[in-house]
């Protein structure tokens, strides 16, 4: 069970940078410019110029509905996730695959976007590419069960509770 650790603690920094990043920058998207201060708009002017991200500096409707996704669904599902770890919580491993899947479904359309437009540059292809790889780490995660003694336990309850009504 030590790799499930080490995974948990890779996707308890991911989920923590998602939360931040869609609260921070991501938004910006699809919210009204006027909420955020100045520094927060000069820092994704400056990120979509220095990589050449055309998602961010044009909009395109797919993207910002992607976008919105992620600050409805995936955001909560990453502070879900964040708790979870934290407190061990038995569900954990249901909301790391939802979200996983959600986040691998944008990043496919994302990226087939970015390789199909030939816009992209390489380095612009290097910052979305981790995303898919770790919402896949997040699908495998979610695939496991929370731990082995939860399992062993609720299966020993669920067999004496058959010996006594027998």
């Amino acid at each position: 069970m030590g790799i499930l650790k080490l995974v948990d603690a890779i996707l308890f920094i991911y989920f923590l940078f998602i939360t931040i990043a869609t609260i921070f920058f991501d938004s910006q998207i699809c919210l009204p410019s006027h909420i955020f201060p100045e520094i927060l708009i000069e820092t994704k002017t400056w990120y979509a110029n220095e990589y050449g991200d055309y998602l961010v500096s044009e909009k395109p409707h797919f993207f910002v509905g992607l976008i919105s996704l992620e600050l409805l669904v995936q955001m909560p599902l990453s502070l879900a996730n964040i708790y979870a770890i934290l407190a061990s919580k038995s569900w954990y491993p249901t909301t790391c695959l939802i979200q996983g899947v959600s986040t691998a479904t944008s990043m496919v359309a994302i990226l087939a976007e970015l390789n199909g437009s030939q816009k992209a540059s390489d380095k612009l292809l290097m910052i979305y590419a981790p995303f898919l790889g770790f919402a896949l780490l997040a699908v495998l995660r979610g695939l496991f069960p929370a731990s082995r003694k939860t399992t062993l336990s609720h299966g020993a309850r669920s067999s004496v509770a058959r010996k006594k009504r027998a």
